[in-house]
């Protein structure tokens, strides 16, 4: 007995090759879905800073009656008024961004008047700051004077003035070319604070 079969087969690919295409893109779907559920988004960061090694060199800036020590990594630059004012000068840092506005005035018998002045400029802060400390300055060779660190968001983070009481005054504060941001900044002003330190600690009057 001889059966016949009166069909065919289908040979045309698309046929065959739908089911698995549908499979795979109903699988992708389903992944996709996975991945939504469980992202989590990551926490704010900040750009990693790289704080150059700490090197100091003494430096007696042009027309000024003093001499200190800074750091390798500044750039002392006239003040764009120097011939007004000849001995006032940015202390500049081109990596880190941000620079120290340094003024020196003779003391005329109104000592009181500079260090108060000083202290004003700085309480100029405080719509913006969170705190304002101030710590008391004092050498073995003859350098007196605050330090008022400045929290927050204060455009200027650190300020300070040095005297010899009689006729020396150093005023200078620190400033940053960017928006305040303490978050991101603080490495980076607690890097120059001690080089403040060092700089008053190495005041040497003329």
């Amino acid at each position: 007995m001889q059966n016949h079969f009166s069909g065919h087969w289908n040979l045309n690919p698309f046929s065959v090759k739908f089911p698995l295409m549908l499979l795979i893109a109903l699988s992708s779907i389903s992944f996709s879905g996975c991945d939504e559920s469980t992202y989590t988004p990551k926490p704010k960061g900040y750009f990693r800073i790289d704080l150059p090694e700490k090197k100091y060199r003494i430096h007696a800036p042009q027309n000024c009656p003093f001499e200190f020590e800074i750091p390798d990594y500044s750039v002392m630059m006239n003040y764009k008024d120097s011939v007004k004012e000849p001995c006032w000068n940015y202390l500049n840092f081109p990596t880190l961004n941000g620079e120290i506005f340094l003024s020196y005035v003779p003391v005329q018998n109104d000592l009181q008047v500079l260090t108060e002045n000083s202290r004003t400029l700085a309480y100029k802060h405080t719509v913006k700051a969170d705190a304002i400390n101030e710590a008391i300055v004092e050498t073995n060779t003859g350098v007196y004077g605050i330090i008022y660190d400045i929290g927050g968001n204060a455009a200027s983070s650190v300020q300070f003035y040095a005297t010899d009481s009689t006729k020396h005054f150093i005023r200078g504060a620190l400033y940053f070319n960017v928006a305040p941001q303490p978050d991101s900044l603080a490495p980076v002003i607690r890097f120059l604070r001690r080089d403040i330190e060092h700089m008053l600690s190495t005041i040497r009057w003329k």
